[in-house]
């Protein structure tokens, strides 16, 4: 009973995002505010161009792969709202990816469904795949990384991830705690990683494990005994050739061209606009006088700083740690959209099971904390924007209300999460099967 409801919540799903893909066609035809996102006709007229033999990247604004295009081509041969229906489809994907995670780790039926409906059902993130944004897709491919490494399909997993930071490079930030879980104590002579039950019981330190083994991997003896296993030279160097192959490929095909567009901008980008960022003030200051590269790079220094330390204390427990690394990711980055959210809103479902925060009272302070903190910003975004009026120190203060907001909520999911690796290393595995022997 429990399965065919899950399959009822995909096909509810599926008809509510096809719905909105019809009424977003009605919209865009009768309404002064399209419901389609600029970024789709973006991803439609480089499609258009690929499809003609043209490179994509005459298209002015497109920075991302040629992959992107090369999977909307149909736009312009079929119809223009392939990519929307492809999109969404991702978004459902993600959904069942979510379960199965869940079902690995013993999740029981009933909360893996109310779970995956904070995905499902979650306006954020059904508006942007059916908008046309690409995100979904993504985050799809994000899990099933995931999914890979915890069913022990490591070079499964490296090919995925070489491909995901092609596509999209900030998936990057997930790389260390990958590596740090790819240990001799988890994966062992081919056999498939024992995962932790949903109904074990809290571990004694988040900490202890995962500084204990970063800080062996410094150590020159154990770079050569522990830190150089089978599993992690496998995910570097096939991740790393998959990730390079491609991009010598498209060098080859649209020269430098993609190079800086799909990934050198990204490093040393700056929007001049009004975004979520409390960066954004200080580029529209700069406007007039040239960033110079240094300081565009040393922006990153905050995000690399909490990267480490939640990679130090968390890694273990890899659903949770990729859902700290990218909310503090997005929140300390130098442009934020609202897109950037679905980053880590796919996350989210994999570790509420493992919350003790209580939706009454705890849960709603977070939640409208976090929603008004954007609302306040939003007003003074509109001000700006559509009234002309000169807000923008006061839009400055509202980013810095932002990034404190989040800051709160994320340092509340940590106090209220029980924290639970994934993984059961496989030494205490056989020390207990021996004892029950």
């Amino acid at each position: 009973m429990a399965t065919v409801n899950f399959r009822s919540l995909l096909v509810l799903s599926a008809i509510f995002r096809a719905i909105l893909i019809l009424y977003g066609e009605w919209q865009d035809t009768h309404m002064e505010v399209r419901y389609t996102d600029v970024d789709y006709l973006v991803f439609s007229d480089a499609a258009s161009l690929m499809a003609s033999g043209k490179s994509p990247y005459l298209r002015s604004t497109y920075r991302y792969s040629p992959l992107l295009a090369f999977l909307l081509i149909p736009n312009s041969i079929f119809h223009h709202s392939w990519g929307k229906f492809l999109f969404s489809a991702s978004d459902l994907l993600v959904g069942y990816f979510i379960r199965s995670v869940l079902k690995l780790r013993g999740v029981p039926e009933n909360l893996c469904v109310s779970t995956v409906m904070v995905w499902l059902f979650n306006p954020f993130t059904f508006t942007i795949g059916t908008r046309g944004n690409c995100e979904p897709l993504v985050c799809a491919m994000v899990l099933w990384v995931l999914l890979c490494l915890m069913n022990g399909r490591v070079l499964q997993a490296a090919c995925w991830f070489g491909l995901l930071v092609h596509f999209r490079i900030y998936p990057i930030i997930y790389v260390l705690s990958i590596l740090l879980i790819l240990d001799p104590y988890v994966y062992r002579n081919g056999r498939k990683p024992a995962l932790q039950n949903w109904s074990c019981s809290e571990q004694e330190s988040p900490r202890s494990g995962c500084i204990t083994r970063l800080a062996d991997l410094f150590h020159p003896w154990f770079t050569l005994r522990r830190a150089l296993t089978k599993e992690r030279i496998l995910f570097g160097f096939i991740s790393g050739a998959v990730f390079l192959f491609c991009t010598a490929f498209f060098y080859f095909l649209y020269g430098w061209d993609f190079l800086h567009e799909a990934l050198l901008y990204h490093l040393t980008r700056t929007d001049p606009r009004h975004n979520f960022s409390i960066y954004f003030y200080h580029i529209y200051l700069q406007l007039e006088h040239e960033i110079m590269v240094v300081e565009k790079l040393i922006s990153f220094l905050p995000q690399f700083v909490v990267q480490f330390i939640l990679v130090l204390k968390f890694a273990q427990d890899l659903p949770f740690c990729w859902f700290l690394q990218t909310v503090a990711f997005v929140a300390f980055n130098k442009v934020i959209t609202a897109q950037y959210f679905v980053w880590f809103f796919c996350h989210l479902p994999l570790i509420l099971p493992w919350t003790y925060m209580k939706l009454k009272w705890k849960g709603l302070s977070c939640i409208f904390l976090w929603m008004g903190a954007q609302l306040h910003w939003l007003i003074w975004g509109y001000m700006l924007e559509f009234k002309g009026k000169n807000v923008f120190l006061q839009l400055w203060m509202a980013s810095i209300f932002f990034l404190a907001a989040n800051t709160y909520v994320l340092t509340s999911v940590i106090h209220h999460h029980r924290f639970s690796p994934v993984f059961t290393e496989l030494e205490n595995t056989s020390e207990a099967a021996r004892k029950l022997q």
